[in-house]
């Protein structure tokens, strides 16, 4: 017997014995519907209920594509040289066919089809330059304490930097040098 038969059969035996679905979820770990199902699935079928049971699907309406429908991907790609993507929207606005992306991409691939390039732009880099040298610049100001600023100056044609620290302000009332 596995595990997890085994494991569903406690959790029932549990239940049988004590009628209390909170005291079994709770010493089990496990979800109230859980053990609704399980005790479900053992009431109708016994222990070969308890095994696990697939998820897949018995039918698939999207999964099989036909002749038709195959030679309108490839001729989509083929003359207008559109992905995957916009091969799908194309199908369904002009001939109501719904496939999923990957039913197109395993057309394709199963067609040899050449994945779709798109040529690089080259981008060349812009050069700035002016007919004098300092002739446009750019200027920044930052206030460091109050009463000092530093004022930086870039030329943008050759991106040399100058900067100068400027104290402006009322001098303090301690200095001799001044007199009202």
């Amino acid at each position: 017997m596995k595990d997890e038969i085994r494991r569903r059969l406690v959790w029932v035996r549990m239940y049988e014995n004590t009628r209390d679905a909170g005291l079994v979820c709770r010493r089990c770990g496990i979800s109230r519907p859980t053990l609704r199902r399980w005790m479900r699935r053992f009431q109708e079928a016994g222990e070969v209920g308890l095994m696990g049971q697939s998820r897949r699907p018995q039918r698939s309406p999207r999964r099989k594509v036909f002749h038709k429908q195959r030679s309108l991907i490839l001729r989509l790609r083929r003359e207008r040289n559109l992905g995957a993507r916009r091969i799908q929207i194309e199908l369904w606005l002009h001939w109501e066919i719904d496939l999923s992306i990957t039913a197109i991409h395993k057309v394709l691939r199963q067609a040899q089809v050449k994945p779709l390039t798109r040529p690089r732009r080259v981008t060349h880099p812009k050069r700035y330059s002016r007919p004098v040298p300092g002739d446009r610049i750019q200027m920044d100001t930052m206030k460091i304490a109050t009463g000092l600023y530093q004022y930086t100056a870039i030329d943008d044609c050759s991106r040399f930097a100058c900067w100068a620290c400027i104290r402006v302000g009322r001098p303090s009332t301690q200095s001799s040098s001044w007199s009202g």
